[in-house]
């Protein structure tokens, strides 16, 4: 049969069409959306994001930003607004600043450890949470991802058991009233100085101990300058992974069922992978010769969490909410 290139254009494109309507419409229209965080490429956060990349890459084309190049710490949230982003790693704190009743999830004492974290935001009152960012800020909250929980690290040899013995203590905490309220609510005497500084105000005693996650005291070298570590475990560090809720109901079921079992998996991972670390750090420490010892941590969390319900910080709490995440 004689055929001509219009014959021939004509079956290729005919050919074509009848592949790709054998596909899902997902997979016809994968979206392409841009993902922005402030840690480092080297960061455990950075290869989770890496698995979710890989995970989604049949359903959606993530491209990755590290170290704040594209968007600056407390500015995602303004940027997937305007429609300048379409996924972040953002902090609670940046959500509560427009959110006033988002402030509880910031709070000393909250969460015990990284597994009532996760199981608050798989619950119904993590959804209650979750559906106030979605209304008010128009982020989807696709699960918090766990970096390490802040403990008292001191020079002196004391022993700590409750919130008053903590009394004295000059312990540097971030500048900010939230952070100083903090310290005292760790029956401290807080002392705001730059983190730059914490090395050689623990040297000279111009404090007398600091509060910060394993990983932060290696890398600062802290321990060098410390005697012990108490392991309050007074704030479960974490930020939330987001993506623009515009972005999140335009694609089709099969495309969120994707990005949410993505998300899950990854997050575990890294979740495990910090749990780990922590644990090597602890024996590290006591291998430099650091005593490490727990206090009655229910008694700094009745303590703590006392205070918070007596100021002015929680009066924009949703009614019930502490006593739900308590109970969980």
């Amino acid at each position: 049969m004689k055929t001509t290139r219009r014959t021939t254009l004509g079956l290729l494109t005919a050919s074509a069409l009848a592949l790709t309507a054998g596909l899902p419409a997902w997979a016809q229209d994968k979206p392409k959306l841009r993902f922005s965080a402030v840690f480092s490429e080297q960061d455990i956060r950075a290869e989770m994001m890496q698995q979710f990349q890989a995970a989604v890459a049949d359903t959606a084309e993530v491209e990755m930003f590290y170290g704040g190049n594209l968007f600056k710490q407390g500015t995602e949230i303004i940027a997937i607004q305007r429609g300048n982003l379409e996924m972040g790693n953002v902090a609670p704190q940046d959500i509560a600043n427009q959110i006033p009743a988002f402030s509880i999830l910031t709070s000393a004492y909250l969460f015990r450890d990284a597994a009532h974290l996760k199981t608050f935001f798989e619950s119904d009152a993590g959804a209650e949470m979750k559906k106030l960012a979605e209304d008010q800020l128009g982020i989807h909250i696709l699960g918090p991802t766990y970096f390490g929980t802040r403990q008292v690290g001191l020079r002196i040899d004391k022993e700590i058991m409750t919130p008053e013995d903590m009394s004295g203590i000059k312990l540097r905490m971030p500048g900010g009233d939230s952070w100083q309220f903090l310290g005292e609510a760790l029956g401290a005497n807080p002392t705001p100085m730059a983190y730059a500084e914490v090395y050689t105000g623990l040297q000279t005693g111009a404090i007398d101990g600091q509060d910060n996650p394993y990983p932060n005291v290696e890398n600062m070298k802290f321990y060098e300058v410390m005697n012990q570590i108490v392991r309050t475990s007074h704030l479960v560090g974490y930020d939330l992974l987001v993506i623009s809720k515009a972005a999140y109901d335009a694609m089709t079921e099969e495309q969120r069922t994707a990005f949410d079992t993505a998300a899950d998996e990854a997050i575990a991972w890294s979740t495990a992978q910090h749990l780990t670390r922590e644990d090597e750090l602890g024996a590290f420490f006591e291998e430099k010769g650091l005593k490490i010892s727990t206090p009655d941590v229910d008694a700094f969390r009745t303590h703590a969490q006392q205070m918070y319900l007596d100021s002015d910080i929680s009066k924009d709490w949703p009614e019930g909410m502490l006593d739900k995440i308590n109970a969980l």
